[in-house]
């Protein structure tokens, strides 16, 4: 059961954190924030989430001014979710390379067919 609300609660919070990143960029134009996958440890007190940056390169800078900007993200997490959380959990945030490293292996292996199309 515990692990059910987990889910729940990492399904919650992925939602209103896109929704936050979401107003927060459209200042900046040009720069795009999605929340890929959140994790909530079982006491619920740290939430690990993990955001996709395009473009990539400056997934470093965002990622930097969005840890610098913890405390204010976790307050307006707060005042959209205080009625279904008592406690705020933490908030860790991390750059999710899962696209760039798919993108990766795509390039290799076409890179792959290509040089044994053309040794035929």
């Amino acid at each position: 059961m515990q692990e059910t609300r987990q889910n729940r609660i990492a399904r919650l919070l992925q939602k209103e954190l896109s929704l936050i990143f979401q107003s927060q960029t459209r200042m900046m134009h040009g720069v795009m924030v999605s929340v890929t996958r959140c994790r909530i440890s079982p006491d619920l007190s740290i939430c690990t989430a993990y955001l996709s940056i395009f473009p990539s390169e400056k997934a470093e800078e965002m990622i930097q001014n969005i840890n610098n900007n913890t405390k204010t993200i976790r307050y307006e997490l707060g005042t959209r979710v205080r009625n279904q959380l008592r406690i705020i959990p933490e908030l860790r945030f991390f750059v999710d390379d899962s696209l760039d490293y798919i993108d990766h292996i795509d390039e290799l292996l076409k890179g792959g067919t290509d040089s044994k199309q053309s040794n035929n």
